[in-house]
């Protein structure tokens, strides 16, 4: 089984950050961006991980940033560690499979969201007002309504705590009406791509965040690109109108079981963190309030996981 890895021991490399995900190193004049199998929730990391996580969110970016770049182009430098700088080859066994070497772009100061159904804090907004992010939207919208056309629906990047939705108006003051419009064009364009050739495999994305940045006053994709970390998507039967989806894990012999009822995408990881959260005390819950504010508490026998 592989081994889950929670942090790097590479003690010769200039370490930069860590995320709740990912540590950034930096190697000559680029940037080593390392996915770690960490998982966190409602931006708190758990101590447990998952086997692997960090190599599929990296493939799975890979194959994105290849799909696009006839939109746009993207901060890859190289992907396999003989093609990194020699500091990094003696530590291939950590970073194979779950690092991209990358340019040091200077990273927009907004994320740019992308909706093409109606859920999580979007669905919030238009329930109390019928808007999403300031934009009206039709009558009549339930839950996980897929919309008449995709919307663009940035936030601003909060260091710590939660992003906020911002409306375009308000992103335009802080990047500049060329550059806000030229975000939103290339982010439209990326999710209706990503979503045609999603849906071609029988899989819905219902929104996905990206992050651009400049390098040599160029604007390039950069971060991930429609992992289950940055996106919600599923199946199409999972992914229908609903008043929302429940998660319900139960316990027995030591044995992890899930049932699923409503039809509200799930993030995928939810259920994997779920998952791993094995403990002989039971299964840790954890509940996200209408105001947004999440607790958690240890469930023995059976557990709910609302979100």
């Amino acid at each position: 089984m592989e081994t889950v890895l929670l942090k790097f021991n590479m003690p010769d490399m200039k370490f930069l950050r860590s995320g709740k995900v990912r540590d950034i190193y930096e190697v000559d004049d680029f940037l080593l961006l390392i996915a770690s199998d960490r998982i966190s929730a409602f931006d708190v990391v758990l101590p447990n991980g998952i086997p692997g996580k960090g190599r599929l969110l990296t493939q799975i970016s890979l194959y994105w940033f290849s799909q696009m770049q006839d939109i746009i182009k993207n901060h890859i430098v190289a992907t396999e560690v003989r093609d990194y700088p020699s500091v990094c080859h003696k530590y291939a066994g950590q970073l194979e499979g779950r690092s991209m070497l990358v340019k040091k772009a200077k990273p927009m100061p907004v994320e740019c969201i992308v909706r093409g159904y109606l859920s999580g804090s979007g669905w919030k907004e238009y329930h109390k007002s019928g808007t999403v992010c300031s934009m009206k939207l039709p009558e009549g919208l339930v839950e996980s309504s897929k919309l008449p056309a995709p919307i663009f629906t940035p936030s601003t990047k909060a260091d710590e705590g939660h992003d906020i939705n911002i409306s375009f108006d308000e992103m335009k003051k802080i990047v500049g009406q060329e550059m806000g419009e030229r975000l939103r064009d290339v982010s439209l364009k990326v999710y209706t791509k990503a979503r045609d050739l999603a849906e071609k495999k029988g899989i819905i994305i219902a929104d996905t965040k990206f992050e651009f940045g400049m390098f040599n006053d160029e604007l390039i994709l950069i971060d991930e690109v429609l992992t289950p970390d940055s996106s919600a998507s599923g199946q199409p039967k999972t992914i229908s109108p609903a008043k929302g989806r429940t998660v319900t894990i139960s316990r027995s012999s030591g044995t992890i079981c899930l049932r699923l009822t409503g039809t509200r995408p799930i993030p995928a990881l939810c259920c994997l963190t779920a998952l791993s959260k094995k403990r002989s005390r039971g299964i840790r819950r954890f509940t996200r309030s209408s105001q947004g504010k999440t607790t958690s508490q240890v469930c023995r026998g059976a557990g709910r996981c609302i979100y």
